[in-house]
């Protein structure tokens, strides 16, 4: 079977410089397996949250932080663009890239629309908070719904203001530029060769890092991948 952090490595290459997922027939040609042996191999993957698969193909809809499909969270490069999944992924992605770029997304994911532009590594404007309404030991149990949550605001009062309307319970708020420099961190190896998805002990030890206190960020003492 195909290793998982070659086959990451592949993946997210492919998502960086092609802006496109590979499919499975191009994952068999690349690695001369055939499209049996590739599925194994992804199923393996996704097995440790390492990629999320359409659940009646097999092909890829998740990377984190990059999305195949439209989300709330559109990255634009030059002639080139991207999808992030979340605010937290789109500023994970956007640290990938390596580049100057913009990110465009709504706020609540309504009707008011903001551009973060990410310049010589800053961010701008940089005034925005990130809300993590859904509890970390819960956030695989349905990741696409988790990550279509994980939303920019300009204010507490906004986010009260939403949490009410939606009757989504209020969780973590961080300041976007605090999440910038997590995210750094989370994301930073994905496109290393050698990339190994986070243990749960190594995320909490990075929530830690971060001041990540708020009772969102709890994960439970168990052997096992974020």
């Amino acid at each position: 079977m195909l290793n998982n952090s070659t086959l990451h490595f592949h993946i997210m290459n492919n998502l960086v410089e092609t802006r496109r997922a590979p499919k499975i027939s191009q994952i068999a040609q690349a690695f001369e397996r055939s499209p049996d042996d590739v599925i194994s191999a992804l199923k393996a993957l996704q097995e440790i949250h390492g990629v999320v698969l359409h659940p009646h193909s097999s092909e890829i809809w998740v990377m984190h932080p990059f999305s195949t499909a439209p989300t709330n969270f559109y990255i634009q490069s030059g002639d080139k663009s991207w999808w992030g999944n979340c605010a937290w992924c789109a500023l994970g992605a956007a640290f990938l890239l390596n580049k100057d770029l913009s990110i465009t997304t709504t706020l609540g994911a309504e009707g008011q629309q903001v551009v973060i532009e990410v310049k010589n590594g800053k961010l701008e404007p940089s005034n925005l908070y990130v809300h993590f309404p859904i509890p970390m030991q819960a956030a695989w149990d349905n990741v696409i719904y988790t990550c279509s949550t994980m939303l920019l605001f300009e204010s507490q009062t906004q986010i009260d203001d939403w949490c009410y309307r939606h009757e989504i319970e209020k969780g973590d708020v961080q300041p976007i530029e605090h999440i910038w420099e997590f995210a750094k961190v989370w994301y930073g190896n994905h496109l290393n060769p050698a990339w190994k998805k986070w243990t749960i002990s190594e995320a909490k030890a990075i929530f830690k890092r971060f001041n990540l206190h708020h009772e969102i960020w709890s994960l439970p003492d168990e052997n096992k991948r974020f």
